[in-house]
């Protein structure tokens, strides 16, 4: 079941959330850095480190640590450079991995902020639609209970 919802990813009650990371898995600004500082630095970012690297439209999992969240589930979106390098393909990748990572680690619950939407620059409503269609794709097949959480400049 997908869940469109405005609010904050920090304040849900689900065993996984989604954070729009770099692909160095480093510490960011914006939705990654709320991430961080609420997981607890230095434990999340330790355990970042020893992944190494995630590449765009790849996902990885750690511990939620501080979290509500029991996971953390990181994943690379694409830096949207007028839609005509792959970025749809990629970005349509983040979720779909997410999510089978997700299944294959058998969580009932995720939520996803919308990925690249933010400082990566893609449009709002593409992106919107992309996240849309893969999650729904997804759910065709799966049960899992999703969130989408959105925030609005």
């Amino acid at each position: 079941m997908l869940n469109i919802i405005e609010g904050d990813i920090l304040s849900l009650s689900c065993e996984c959330i989604v954070n729009a990371a770099n692909s160095e898995l480093k510490m960011g600004g914006g939705v990654c850095g709320a991430i961080f500082r609420a997981a607890g630095e230095k434990q999340l970012q330790e355990e970042c480190n020893s992944i190494g690297y995630c590449k765009t439209g790849e996902a990885v999992i750690t511990k939620g640590y501080n979290l509500k969240a029991k996971y953390i589930i990181h994943t690379v979106g694409p830096v949207y450079r007028g839609g005509k390098s792959g970025e749809r393909e990629l970005l349509y990748s983040c979720y779909i991995n997410s999510l089978e990572l997700a299944r294959k680690s058998n969580i009932s619950s995720i939520a996803f902020p919308l990925i690249s939407s933010g400082i990566y620059g893609y449009p709002y409503e593409e992106a919107l639609e992309v996240a849309k269609e893969a999650i729904e794709e997804f759910l065709n097949e799966f049960d899992m209970r999703v969130y989408l959480v959105l925030k609005r400049a």
